[in-house]
Protein backbone atom coordinates (compact mmCIF):
# COMPACT_ATOMS: atom_id res chain seq x y z
CA UNK A 1 0.00 0.00 0.00
CA UNK A 2 1.02 3.46 -0.70
CA UNK A 3 1.48 5.02 2.88
CA UNK A 4 4.44 5.18 5.92
CA UNK A 5 5.58 1.69 6.86
CA UNK A 6 8.24 2.89 9.03
CA UNK A 7 9.78 5.15 11.40
CA UNK A 8 13.28 4.97 12.33
CA UNK A 9 14.11 7.37 15.57
CA UNK A 10 17.72 9.04 16.64
CA UNK A 11 18.46 8.31 20.43
CA UNK A 12 19.92 10.76 22.85
CA UNK A 13 17.78 14.00 22.10
CA UNK A 14 15.39 12.64 20.38
CA UNK A 15 13.70 9.62 22.20
CA UNK A 16 15.71 9.82 25.44
CA UNK A 17 18.07 12.37 27.30
CA UNK A 18 15.93 15.49 26.93
CA UNK A 19 18.49 17.91 25.86
CA UNK A 20 21.00 15.61 24.47
CA UNK A 21 23.11 16.69 27.81
CA UNK A 22 24.97 13.27 28.55
CA UNK A 23 27.85 13.62 25.92
CA UNK A 24 27.57 17.00 25.90
CA UNK A 25 29.29 17.44 28.92
CA UNK A 26 32.07 14.84 28.37
CA UNK A 27 33.15 16.58 25.15
CA UNK A 28 33.27 19.81 27.02
CA UNK A 29 35.53 17.71 30.11
CA UNK A 30 37.87 16.47 27.46
CA UNK A 31 38.79 19.62 25.72
CA UNK A 32 39.26 21.59 29.17
CA UNK A 33 41.32 18.42 30.57
CA UNK A 34 43.21 18.93 26.99
CA UNK A 35 44.30 22.85 27.83
CA UNK A 36 41.37 24.37 25.59
CA UNK A 37 38.00 25.58 27.13
CA UNK A 38 34.75 24.78 24.31
CA UNK A 39 31.70 26.50 24.22
CA UNK A 40 28.70 24.68 24.40
CA UNK A 41 27.81 25.89 21.45
CA UNK A 42 31.04 24.79 19.89
CA UNK A 43 30.56 21.12 21.78
CA UNK A 44 26.60 20.83 20.20
CA UNK A 45 27.31 21.71 16.75
CA UNK A 46 28.36 18.42 15.47
CA UNK A 47 26.26 16.41 17.60
CA UNK A 48 24.63 13.20 15.88
CA UNK A 49 27.86 12.40 14.30
CA UNK A 50 29.86 9.01 15.30
CA UNK A 51 31.57 10.80 18.48
CA UNK A 52 34.76 10.00 17.09
CA UNK A 53 33.79 12.09 13.69
CA UNK A 54 32.51 14.46 16.35
CA UNK A 55 35.70 15.04 17.79
CA UNK A 56 37.31 15.33 14.41
CA UNK A 57 34.65 18.09 13.81
CA UNK A 58 34.88 20.29 16.49
CA UNK A 59 39.05 20.62 16.19
CA UNK A 60 38.84 21.02 12.51
CA UNK A 61 36.47 24.51 13.48
CA UNK A 62 38.64 27.54 13.15
CA UNK A 63 38.46 28.95 16.65
CA UNK A 64 39.47 25.52 18.14
CA UNK A 65 41.93 24.80 15.56
CA UNK A 66 44.01 28.33 16.38
CA UNK A 67 43.36 27.28 19.99
CA UNK A 68 45.13 24.32 19.25
CA UNK A 69 48.22 25.49 17.50
CA UNK A 70 48.79 28.18 19.57
CA UNK A 71 48.60 25.51 22.63
CA UNK A 72 50.29 23.17 21.12
CA UNK A 73 52.76 24.26 18.22
CA UNK A 74 51.25 22.58 15.27
CA UNK A 75 47.97 21.36 13.86
CA UNK A 76 46.05 18.54 15.43
CA UNK A 77 46.24 15.00 13.83
CA UNK A 78 44.70 11.80 14.13
CA UNK A 79 46.81 10.85 17.15
CA UNK A 80 45.42 13.38 18.70
CA UNK A 81 41.82 12.69 17.78
CA UNK A 82 42.36 9.07 18.64
CA UNK A 83 43.48 10.54 22.36
CA UNK A 84 40.85 12.66 23.36
CA UNK A 85 38.43 9.76 21.89
CA UNK A 86 40.52 7.35 24.42
CA UNK A 87 39.21 9.85 27.23
CA UNK A 88 35.71 10.46 25.79
CA UNK A 89 34.87 6.82 25.82
CA UNK A 90 34.72 5.95 29.78
CA UNK A 91 34.03 9.30 30.95
CA UNK A 92 30.97 8.77 28.67
CA UNK A 93 29.85 5.16 29.59
CA UNK A 94 30.61 5.98 33.31
CA UNK A 95 27.43 8.63 33.35
CA UNK A 96 25.70 7.11 30.34
CA UNK A 97 23.35 4.83 32.24
CA UNK A 98 21.68 8.51 33.58
CA UNK A 99 20.67 9.83 30.97
CA UNK A 100 18.46 7.04 29.64
CA UNK A 101 14.54 8.33 30.41
CA UNK A 102 12.42 8.47 27.73
CA UNK A 103 11.59 11.89 26.32
CA UNK A 104 7.66 12.72 27.36
CA UNK A 105 5.47 11.74 24.57
CA UNK A 106 8.01 9.17 22.91
CA UNK A 107 6.14 5.99 24.54
CA UNK A 108 2.71 6.76 23.79
CA UNK A 109 3.43 8.27 20.65
CA UNK A 110 5.43 4.51 19.54
CA UNK A 111 2.12 2.83 20.86
CA UNK A 112 0.29 4.98 18.88
CA UNK A 113 2.26 4.25 15.64
CA UNK A 114 2.66 0.46 16.09
CA UNK A 115 -1.39 0.06 16.85
CA UNK A 116 -1.22 1.17 13.18
CA UNK A 117 0.87 -1.52 12.05
CA UNK A 118 4.67 0.68 11.79
CA UNK A 119 7.73 -0.34 12.47
CA UNK A 120 9.98 1.03 14.78
CA UNK A 121 13.49 1.14 13.85
CA UNK A 122 16.33 3.54 14.84
CA UNK A 123 19.82 5.08 14.60
CA UNK A 124 22.36 6.54 16.71
CA UNK A 125 25.67 8.48 17.26
CA UNK A 126 26.44 6.39 19.75
CA UNK A 127 29.09 3.03 19.40
CA UNK A 128 27.99 -0.41 20.22
CA UNK A 129 29.04 -0.30 23.70
CA UNK A 130 27.49 2.82 24.31
CA UNK A 131 24.00 1.59 22.91
CA UNK A 132 24.86 -1.94 25.22
CA UNK A 133 24.31 1.20 28.09
CA UNK A 134 21.45 2.79 26.63
CA UNK A 135 19.21 0.14 24.80
CA UNK A 136 18.60 -2.02 27.91
CA UNK A 137 18.35 1.04 30.45
CA UNK A 138 15.60 2.46 28.25
CA UNK A 139 13.42 -0.83 27.48
CA UNK A 140 13.05 -1.05 31.67
CA UNK A 141 12.00 2.59 31.32
CA UNK A 142 9.39 1.51 28.97
CA UNK A 143 10.99 2.52 25.28
CA UNK A 144 12.27 -0.13 22.73
CA UNK A 145 12.67 -0.17 18.91
CA UNK A 146 11.87 -3.33 16.35
CA UNK A 147 15.51 -2.01 15.28
CA UNK A 148 18.30 -0.18 15.99
CA UNK A 149 21.95 -0.18 14.65
CA UNK A 150 25.01 2.19 15.74
CA UNK A 151 28.10 2.88 12.96
CA UNK A 152 29.62 0.16 13.75
CA UNK A 153 27.04 -1.98 11.65
CA UNK A 154 28.09 0.37 8.76
CA UNK A 155 31.89 0.48 8.71
CA UNK A 156 31.66 3.43 10.93
CA UNK A 157 29.99 4.97 8.80
CA UNK A 158 27.79 7.05 10.16
CA UNK A 159 25.74 10.07 9.93
CA UNK A 160 25.47 11.87 7.19
CA UNK A 161 26.21 8.57 5.60
CA UNK A 162 22.32 7.33 4.60
CA UNK A 163 23.57 3.52 5.15
CA UNK A 164 22.17 3.15 8.89
CA UNK A 165 18.38 4.28 7.27
CA UNK A 166 19.16 1.25 4.72
CA UNK A 167 20.27 -1.11 7.09
CA UNK A 168 16.98 -0.32 8.84
CA UNK A 169 15.25 -0.27 6.06
CA UNK A 170 16.31 -4.25 5.29
CA UNK A 171 16.07 -5.44 8.65
CA UNK A 172 12.58 -4.22 8.84
CA UNK A 173 11.40 -4.84 5.04
CA UNK A 174 10.18 -1.70 4.52
CA UNK A 175 9.55 -1.33 0.70
CA UNK A 176 10.61 2.25 -0.34
CA UNK A 177 12.39 5.15 0.67
CA UNK A 178 9.34 7.37 0.44
CA UNK A 179 7.48 4.82 2.97
CA UNK A 180 10.02 5.80 5.65
CA UNK A 181 10.03 8.85 8.44
CA UNK A 182 13.29 9.53 10.07
CA UNK A 183 12.95 11.37 13.16
CA UNK A 184 15.47 13.51 14.32
CA UNK A 185 16.71 16.67 16.80
CA UNK A 186 20.19 17.60 15.18
CA UNK A 187 21.27 18.92 11.62
CA UNK A 188 23.32 15.22 11.15
CA UNK A 189 20.12 13.71 11.71
CA UNK A 190 18.44 15.89 9.11
CA UNK A 191 20.94 15.51 6.68
CA UNK A 192 21.16 11.49 7.62
CA UNK A 193 17.24 11.21 5.96
CA UNK A 194 17.95 13.63 2.75
CA UNK A 195 20.82 11.67 1.85
CA UNK A 196 18.91 8.18 2.09
CA UNK A 197 16.05 9.80 0.62
CA UNK A 198 13.36 9.20 3.49
CA UNK A 199 11.05 12.05 4.99
CA UNK A 200 12.90 14.14 7.18
CA UNK A 201 11.14 15.20 10.25
CA UNK A 202 13.21 17.55 12.91
CA UNK A 203 11.88 17.47 16.40
CA UNK A 204 12.52 20.79 18.54
CA UNK A 205 11.43 20.41 22.02
CA UNK A 206 14.09 18.52 23.93
CA UNK A 207 16.63 18.59 21.00
CA UNK A 208 20.09 19.03 21.11
CA UNK A 209 19.60 21.68 18.68
CA UNK A 210 17.55 23.58 21.04
CA UNK A 211 19.98 22.98 23.63
CA UNK A 212 18.17 23.25 26.88
CA UNK A 213 17.16 20.54 29.93
CA UNK A 214 13.24 20.42 30.29
CA UNK A 215 13.34 22.94 33.93
CA UNK A 216 15.36 25.69 31.47
CA UNK A 217 12.94 25.17 28.68
CA UNK A 218 10.02 25.36 31.42
CA UNK A 219 11.70 28.38 33.12
CA UNK A 220 11.65 30.23 29.86
CA UNK A 221 8.48 33.12 29.12
CA UNK A 222 5.99 31.98 26.50
CA UNK A 223 7.89 34.73 23.82
CA UNK A 224 10.73 33.00 25.02
CA UNK A 225 9.78 29.70 24.30
CA UNK A 226 8.42 30.38 21.25
CA UNK A 227 11.72 32.13 20.18
CA UNK A 228 13.76 29.49 20.50
CA UNK A 229 11.27 27.37 18.74
CA UNK A 230 11.17 29.35 16.05
CA UNK A 231 14.75 29.13 15.44
CA UNK A 232 15.30 25.60 16.26
CA UNK A 233 12.54 25.22 13.29
CA UNK A 234 14.64 27.56 10.91
CA UNK A 235 17.35 25.61 11.52
CA UNK A 236 16.10 22.22 10.54
CA UNK A 237 14.18 23.68 7.54
CA UNK A 238 17.36 25.10 6.26
CA UNK A 239 19.28 21.46 6.49
CA UNK A 240 16.71 19.88 4.40
CA UNK A 241 13.93 18.54 6.52
CA UNK A 242 10.72 18.38 5.05
CA UNK A 243 8.89 18.72 8.55
CA UNK A 244 9.49 20.01 11.91
CA UNK A 245 7.24 19.00 15.28
CA UNK A 246 7.38 20.57 18.20
CA UNK A 247 7.31 17.55 20.46
CA UNK A 248 6.50 13.58 19.60
CA UNK A 249 2.80 13.90 20.41
CA UNK A 250 2.63 15.57 16.86
CA UNK A 251 3.57 12.72 15.15
CA UNK A 252 0.77 9.92 14.33
CA UNK A 253 -0.78 13.48 12.86
CA UNK A 254 1.86 14.26 11.06
CA UNK A 255 2.17 10.78 9.66
CA UNK A 256 -1.30 10.81 8.26
CA UNK A 257 -0.40 13.89 6.60
CA UNK A 258 2.27 12.56 5.07
CA UNK A 259 0.17 9.22 3.91
CA UNK A 260 -2.24 12.17 2.21
CA UNK A 261 0.49 13.52 0.53
CA UNK A 262 2.02 10.09 -0.62
CA UNK A 263 -1.87 9.44 -1.98
CA UNK A 264 -1.50 12.61 -4.16
CA UNK A 265 1.99 10.91 -5.42
CA UNK A 266 3.81 13.34 -3.35
CA UNK A 267 7.69 12.56 -2.12
CA UNK A 268 10.88 14.06 -0.23
CA UNK A 269 11.53 17.14 -2.01
CA UNK A 270 14.65 17.76 -0.35
CA UNK A 271 15.26 19.96 -3.25
CA UNK A 272 12.54 22.54 -2.93
CA UNK A 273 11.07 24.84 -0.09
CA UNK A 274 10.55 23.03 2.88
CA UNK A 275 7.23 25.14 3.72
CA UNK A 276 5.00 23.96 2.02
CA UNK A 277 5.12 20.85 4.28
CA UNK A 278 4.84 23.29 7.25
CA UNK A 279 2.34 21.95 9.96
CA UNK A 280 -0.32 24.51 10.47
Amino acid sequence: MNKIEGVIFDWAGTTVDFGCFAPVNVFIDIFKKAGIDVTMEEARAPMGLLKIDHIRAMLSTPRISNLWREKFGSEFNEQDVKKLYAEFEPALLSSLIEYTDPIPGVIEAVQILRSQGLKIGSTTGYTQTMMDVVVPNALKKGYSPDFYITPDGTDSLGRPYPYMVYRNMEALQLSACWKVVKVGDTVSDIKEAVNAGVWSVGVIIGSSEMGLSLAEFNALSEDDQQKVISETEQTFLQNGADFTIKTMNELPELIERINGLISEGKRPMHDKPSEVYLLQ
